[in-house]
């Protein structure tokens, strides 16, 4: 599902105009990226956590040659149980 059609349908629910959706919509994106440091739950859908990856081995591909990967953070998205029933 597009971002369009997500605040299409958003919009059409809750009776907003589409542009409104949009707005909501972003205004949660930000709130996700700003939070996204100490857990930004989601209700009814899941919760994005920091997760701190080792240094570790790995390998070139095109060579074979081992190579160091340095220690790094990303962040990793967790479904709630509700979410993962559903499917």
């Amino acid at each position: 599902m597009s971002k369009s059609q997500l605040a299409a349908a958003i919009a059409e629910k809750a009776g907003l105009k589409k542009k409104q959706a949009v707005e909501i919509l972003e205004h949660i994106a930000d709130l996700a990226y700003k939070n996204a440091k100490n857990t930004f739950t989601l209700p009814g859908l899941g919760k994005l956590v920091l997760v701190n990856r080792k240094a570790r081995i790995g390998r070139n591909p095109a060579t074979g040659e081992q190579i160091q990967i340095k220690a790094s953070k990303k962040v990793a998205f967790r479904a709630s149980k509700e979410l993962k029933e559903s499917i």
